[in-house]
């Protein structure tokens, strides 16, 4: 009997389905990482969103409070399964000071083991099986994971755009996208059950309007589909008055949470996700929550939130930061400087190579076009430029494969990974790289 064979049905689904196609290589990457002394020619994973630029700042904090402060006596014992009341507190607090900018109940926060978590049990407790989540494409491919895996709920990726020069730096999503998706879903025989937005948007790093959200809020409403709006990147913002990068932008635009909307229209078909993971650069702490006015949802998801509790410790010594909000504004500003540097070098070096690009307002990333490169139009040829890039340079980027688009030859360049220093040698090795590759074609 073949080891397979002694699992379940979802174990063995389990056992055939990556998490993400480039999680392999990921590792490997992460086994070789480039040092400018130790390891200088090593490789830059730029494929994996995460923020390393301001940890230092952030630990020598941590640090400091585990060193002077009393371990309270509740951490040693069983809490809410929404959070302790303390943490829920101390998140309210930060999110109205520093993100929302109106106020935020605790007992309308769910707090779980990371985005993942978060997002998994808000499926749960929203969505039956065989129901459908409609996502703007391009979008974050493991969400198809996240909302699947447990859940049963089936990913739709709503296509408004094939070429980047569409966008014109913000999201093209219309009601008249939204009719078009609910027709197909239904004409399929199933119900357009969830809409998930993400502003600043994964990959383009676009954002919402406040005006748009509020028109995409009344629509649901008035179709009782459930809107959740990831703001994960919410603080991770680019400043786009930068001389090297303001030409990019015809407006200035300010994020706007969509917790205001939520607290005006006060409906239970509209929820808010955030995580620390990418604002604060802690993905491995695992801290994610839910915010919505619907008390049935907050209950059912308190019921069923057990497996996906935070530590008490982690709960404990993450609140003390947060409740530093002089500490917390030097922080997220620090961070949105590291962030604006690194991405204006990433755009530098796109600008001098002529690679189209989104102009980021936020987030980790940027969404760049490198079709010139593939020999057809093809996941094949995608995944062969991919795969060569990797192995003739060292940088792995994040293929388009699983983010539901159209165009191939899309990618995702994560900045936040590595110094501005260690980048630079980075986007060296992508010029030469391209430098070649054209002058091959020739």
């Amino acid at each position: 009997m073949k080891a397979i064979d002694a699992l379940s049905q979802r174990g063995r689904e389990a056992y055939g389905n990556v998490l993400r196609v480039d999680f392999e290589v990921f590792f490997e990457a992460m086994s070789n990482l480039y040092h400018r002394k130790d390891n200088p020619k090593g490789t830059f994973p730029l494929n994996t969103a995460e923020n390393k630029l301001s940890w230092s700042m952030l630990k020598e904090k941590l640090e400091l409070v585990s060193s002077e402060k009393s371990i309270p006596p509740w951490v040693s014992g069983y809490t809410s399964c929404l959070g302790n009341d303390f943490f829920r507190e101390a998140m309210a607090g930060f999110l109205e000071q520093f993100l929302t900018h109106c106020p935020v109940h605790p007992d309308q926060l769910g707090v779980s083991s990371g985005a993942t978590a978060t997002i998994e049990m808000t499926t749960w407790v929203l969505g039956n099986p065989g129901d459908v989540a409609v996502f703007p494409a391009p979008c974050y491919p493991v969400y198809s994971k996240d909302i699947g895996n447990k859940a049963g709920v089936e990913r739709y990726d709503l296509i408004t755009h094939h070429e980047l020069s569409e966008i014109k730096e913000k999201p093209t999503l219309s009601i008249k996208h939204l009719k078009k998706a609910r027709k197909d879903i239904e004409k399929a025989g199933k119900t357009f059950k969830l809409l998930v937005l993400t502003t600043p948007d994964n990959p383009t790093g676009t954002i919402y309007s406040k005006k748009k959200l509020t028109k995409i809020a009344n629509w649901c409403i008035d179709n009782h589909i459930h809107l959740i709006v990831n703001e994960v990147y919410g603080l991770s913002l680019v400043d786009t008055t930068h001389p090297a990068i303001k030409e990019d932008y015809k407006k200035q635009r300010t994020f706007t949470s969509f917790t205001q909307i939520m607290r005006k229209q006060q409906s239970p078909y509209l929820h808010l996700w955030y995580a620390l993971s990418k604002d604060l650069g802690i993905s491995g702490f695992r801290i994610g929550l839910v915010h919505s006015y619907n008390e049935a949802f907050i209950k059912a998801y308190d019921n069923l939130n057990a497996p996906y509790l935070v530590s008490n410790h982690t709960q404990w010594l993450i609140s003390m930061i947060l409740s530093d909000h002089h500490f917390m504004r030097e922080y997220i500003e620090y961070n949105q400087k590291k962030l604006t540097e690194a991405y204006v070098l990433v755009i530098k070096y796109l600008k001098n190579l002529q690679i189209p690009y989104v102009p980021a307002r936020g987030s980790l990333f940027i969404w760049a076009d490198f079709s010139e490169f593939l020999v057809q139009n093809s996941q094949r040829a995608e995944t062969r430029f991919w795969e060569k890039l990797y192995r003739k340079t060292g940088i792995l980027l994040t293929p388009g494969e699983g983010f539901g688009h159209t165009k191939r030859g899309l990618f995702r360049i994560v900045y936040s990974c590595f110094d501005v220093p260690d980048l630079t040698v980075a986007m060296e090795r992508l010029n030469q790289f391209v430098q070649k590759a054209r002058a091959e074609e020739r």
